[in-house]
């Protein structure tokens, strides 16, 4: 798959019946789920729900693998992750005040693109160099 095959926008279905109603929070806030990324895909690519699913799954597993491998994974016009290394620290329980041991470990960090923000903000953007 080429590199403009993967920058193709495509909408969340918002109108699917079943996709958004079971992914609700207890807030109301809505999540989205492996399943409703299939049925996108689905519903705008015309791929079998089973290979959609496959198709979702095998992107998904591709990011991982690639940040355990401690690589940084950057989506386009969406956000950075990558994996940053914490070093072993003493840290304090807040109710006690008793001081504890934190081990080392290495911590996953998503940095959204200015695209990314402007849209959240409702501010119209351009694609720009991150």
């Amino acid at each position: 798959m080429g590199k403009s095959e993967l920058s193709t926008t495509i909408p969340f279905p918002e109108n699917v019946p079943g996709v958004i109603a079971d992914a609700k929070n207890p807030d109301g806030s809505r999540t989205v789920t492996r399943v409703n990324l299939a049925e996108a895909v689905y519903q705008q690519v015309g791929l079998s729900r089973k290979e959609s699913a496959a198709l979702v799954e095998q992107v998904l597993d591709e990011i991982t693998e690639r940040l355990i491998a401690g690589e940084s994974v950057r989506l386009s016009s969406f956000g950075s992750f990558s994996v940053r290394h914490k070093g072993q620290r003493v840290g304090r329980n807040p109710k006690t005040g008793v001081e504890v041991p934190i081990k080392e470990r290495r911590v996953l960090v998503f940095k959204s693109s200015n695209l990314l923000k402007a849209r959240i903000n409702g501010v119209p953007g351009k694609p720009d160099s991150e």
